[in-house]
This record gives C-alpha cells, sequence and structure tokens, in this order.
C-alpha cells in the first residue's frame, strides 16, 4: 500500500521541493505511519517568500471589510467541515474525539470570527499641534511567521492566522512535524474562501525550517507556541534582525483550594486540568495546593473519579476520554517522570504506569497518575512534564501559599477556588501568572487574552489588544503654517 504524501502548501496550490526530502508521521494511539510530507527545502522557502510577499501587496490593500469577509466565509467551512477535521486531528495528535469535535476546530473558528470582526474596526488618531497637525495610522507589519506545537495543531494555526491575517499581513505558518495536515487544510480552506494566493502559506519541517523562518531577514514577526528551551532559541535568533515576537512557552500552574471551596467542582477542574488532552496542555495545573481542612474529602473523591470515569482507549471511539501521548518518546519521558516522583518520596495514589488498552494495544498511553505527599522541592513539581500527572500538595496559611505558587520561573496560568469572593480575587491578584480563573479553569475564550508572565511567555494572543502586536503606528505631521527655518 503507498502511503500519500502531502508537499508544501505555497501560493494556493501544493509545490514539491527539489531535494525530496520526506519525514514521516506516526498515528500515535497505533504506532502506525499514516502518511508523509515534504520537507521545506531551500527552493520551497525561496517560493514560500515570494509568495508571501505577492500576497501582502494584495490583501493589505484591500478594505479590511472585504478582508472580514473572507476569513468569515473561512470560519463557515472550517464549521461545516468540522467532524472531517476534528477526525484529522484525532489521528495526528491521539486525543479524544469527543475532545477535537467540540473544541478543537470550534475554538479555532471562534478566533478567526472574532478578529474578522474587528478587522475594520482599527482606527488611527488625530491631535492638533498649534496650528498644525498630525494623525496616526494603523499599518501591518508585512511578511509574519506563526510557528505551531502539537498538542492542538489546527486550533493554534487558527489563533495565530486570525489576528495576522485581519490586520492585512501575511503569513507562513509552519505547524510541528508530528502534526502538519490540518494547517494544510486551513490553508486549502482560505484559498477556497476568496483569500488570495501567498496570504497564508505552510512550510513542512522540524527545527531547521523553524530556525529559517525565525532569521529570515524578509519576516518582519514571528509567533511561537512551544516550550520554554525552544523558546529561548527562537528569540535569540529573531533577535539577529530585530523581528518581533509574540511567544506561549510552557508552564507549572498552581491550583489553590480553599477550605470553603466546592469540593466536587474543584476536583473537576483538577481533573480537566490534568487529564484533558492526555495531560498535555501549557496552562495545566499540575500543581493542585489543597487546604488541610478539607483535603481528605478532596484525595478520596478524586482518585474515586480518577478510577471510575476515565476511559482510555482508540481515540476516535466516542466513550473514550483518554487519549495517547504524542510519541513513544514522549511517553518514554512521562513515565521517566513518574518514576523520578517515586525515587523522590511522593507516594504514587494512583495510576504510574503504561496503558495498553485493548481498543488502541500499540498506543502511546499513560494511565491517569496522582501524586500525594508531594512537596515544592521535587521535580515533578517543579519541572513541566506534559503528561497526565497530577501532584497535590497541602497549605494551611493564604500567604505561605501564594508564596509558594509563585515560586517558579514560570508563570503561564493559576486557578483559585474559594466561595468567598474577596479572598478570591485578592488571592488571584497575588499570583503571578497571565492566565487565571476563579472557581473555573482551562476555558479560553477568543475574547480573553492569553500568555504567560516571567518565562512561560512574551506577549498575548486573542483579545484586542493582540492587534496591536500585528501592526505598527506609522505617525503623520501635517504643516498647516509655514516653516520657521534659520536657513
Amino acid at each position: 500500500m503507498t502511503t500519500v504524501v502531502y508537499q508544501n502548501f505555497i501560493h494556493g496550490a501544493f509545490i514539491a521541493n527539489q531535494s525530496q526530502e520526506t519525514f514521516p508521521v506516526k498515528n500515535p494511539a497505533t504506532d502506525e505511519v499514516i502518511y508523509h510530507v515534504e520537507v521545506a527545502d531551500e527552493y520551497v522557502q525561496a517560493r514560500a517568500i515570494e509568495s508571501a510577499k505577492q500576497g501582502f501587496a494584495i490583501w493589505s490593500a484591500m478594505a479590511p471589510v472585504e478582508r472580514s469577509r473572507i476569513l468569515n466565509k473561512a470560519v463557515a467551512l472550517l464549521r461545516e467541515r468540522n467532524d472531517e477535521l476534528a477526525r484529522i486531528e484525532v489521528l495526528d495528535t491521539g486525543k479524544p474525539i469527543q475532545e477535537a469535535d467540540c473544541v478543537d476546530i470550534q475554538t479555532g473558528a471562534d478566533v478567526i470570527e472574532y478578529f474578522a470582526g474587528l478587522a475594520p474596526t482599527q482606527v488611527g488618531t488625530q491631535q492638533p499641534v498649534g496650528s498644525d497637525f498630525f494623525y496616526t495610522r494603523k499599518e501591518p507589519l508585512g511578511i509574519c511567521a506563526g510557528i505551531g506545537a502539537w498538542n492542538y495543531p489546527l486550533q493554534i494555526a487558527c489563533w495565530k492566522s486570525g489576528p495576522a491575517l485581519a490586520t492585512g499581513n501575511s503569513l507562513i505558518f509552519k505547524p510541528s512535524e508530528e502534526t502538519p495536515l490540518g494547517a494544510i487544510k486551513l490553508a486549502e480552506i482560505f484559498i477556497e474562501a476568496g483569500m488570495p494566493p501567498g496570504v497564508f502559506n505552510v512550510v513542512q519541517g522540524a527545527a531547521e525550517v523553524g530556525q529559517w523562518l525565525t532569521s529570515e531577514p524578509n519576516i518582519e514577526k514571528v509567533s511561537f507556541t512551544g516550550e520554554v528551551g525552544t523558546g529561548k532559541h527562537v528569540m535569540h535568533s529573531a533577535a539577529s534582525n530585530l523581528k518581533d515576537v509574540t511567544m506561549e512557552l510552557g508552564g507549572k500552574s498552581p491550583l489553590i483550594v480553599f477550605e470553603d471551596a466546592d469540593v466536587s467542582e474543584a476536583v473537576s477542574a483538577a481533573m480537566l486540568g490534568n487529564f484533558y488532552t492526555q495531560g498535555e496542555i501549557c496552562t495545566n495545573c499540575t500543581r493542585v495546593y489543597v487546604h488541610k481542612g478539607i483535603y481528605q474529602p478532596f484525595i478520596d473523591e478524586l482518585k474515586a473519579r480518577t478510577e471510575k470515569n476515565i476511559i482510555a482507549g482508540n481515540p476516535l471511539e466516542p466513550h473514550v476520554n483518554l487519549g495517547a501521548l504524542i510519541s513513544k518518546k514522549h511517553q518514554q519521558l512521562v513515565l521517566n517522570y513518574i518514576e523520578i516522583g517515586k525515587n523522590e518520596g511522593a507516594t504514587l495514589l494512583t495510576g504510574g504506569h503504561a496503558l495498553s488498552p485493548q481498543s488502541a494495544p500499540n498506543g502511546y498511553f499513560v494511565a491517569p497518575t496522582i501524586f500525594v505527599d508531594c512537596t515544592d522541592d521535587m521535580t515533578i513539581v517543579k519541572e513541566e512534564i506534559f503528561g497526565p500527572v497530577l501532584s497535590v500538595l497541602t497549605f494551611e496559611d493564604e500567604e505561605d501559599v501564594i508564596a509558594r505558587a509563585n515560586d517558579t520561573d514560570l508563570g503561564l496560568g493559576a486557578g483559585v477556588f474559594s466561595l468567598n469572593i474577596q479572598r478570591a480575587h485578592r488571592v488571584i491578584h497575588q499570583l503571578n501568572a497571565g492566565i487565571c480563573w476563579i472557581n473555573s479553569y482551562g476555558n479560553s475564550p477568543a475574547e480573553m487574552p492569553v500568555g504567560g508572565y516571567k518565562q512561560s511567555g512574551i506577549g498575548r494572543e486573542n483579545g484586542i489588544e493582540t492587534l496591536n502586536s500585528y501592526t505598527q503606528t506609522k505617525s503623520v505631521y501635517v504643516g498647516m503654517s509655514k516653516i520657521e527655518s534659520p536657513f
């Protein structure tokens, strides 16, 4: 049987590379190669830049309302093809279809729709200066680059293309080499919606293609989603020609559960924030601080629900709610962290091993894992694991738990559960994190800016303020009176 080979998508069509280099893509739930993809060699890279220049010239000259109409046509197509696109995400990522079908495509479409609505609303200012005046214009940057992660491939492509394209830029997008197909489907939808060729190009490959995007002088901005170490390399490379950067990086987010919290709701949040998408979410609340006054009922319910309600298996089966990790290598990394947790003295409450479900025996599964008796200095409490591993810690004092929660170089997310609304706000305002929740966890609507404090990122995605990061302000001074000159 011949495996399908996907090419890079440049200027509205697939183009072949000259190196003939390809890479395989595996289904994490089956360990089977499902297709191959051509690497964007120097020939493809040059075509991508030339195409993006042409696309930008046409797209940036369009009336914003016309750009808005085209983006909204793409939104309609995304929603119309939700089930088909969700299945592609499942095969690429290993996540359950029940998640991809109602979250991944829908939330991506929501973001494009949101920015399509904002496209015609950008305005400048005008101010008199004596008898003269000046005004400002919001202008697009030019060619932008987006580098995606493998946990939410199509959603991330939408998150980056929505504001970039709404403001008149062209975008060259590189998906993760683990999950490359969703971005191609988005590119096809954009063309079908009437977007000019070259406005959204897709290049494929691993780190070397990302390195090209971050150092290419014709690219004005790079938006990267991924882990902290790679983000530092991206920033260093982008500094070579002073590119703008937006980065959404990793986290080790705390969830603080006070003694007056609704225990069942807090357990739901802890499970969502650790086991949804197999734990492969950067905002996950992997440090759960529980007040000693409710520790036992919290732990009892958490253990019971984890062991009873979580079903691993073939992610295409609707009842499955725990999928496979992205790769064999990543599965082993997560298992190694679990062993470190045991060796450093944490108590394994449940899980802690690889799984081989009957419906997907060769997949890269790890059982939902809960550690108790954890301390803040343990490796599993300090380092991002990116798998279904939850660490529970206890506290008694408010000031103490705030200090402990903030004792990290990361600052992506944080959550507080308390029915005392004054305390909830008081505590959340003191947590060093960019995305926070009170009596909730994980929701990230298009209207809400997301991004990290400290080493968890730079800039924001979504929300109105994101538009400023894809535009530059031009000031125009208009002389209305004679120039006073000593010459």
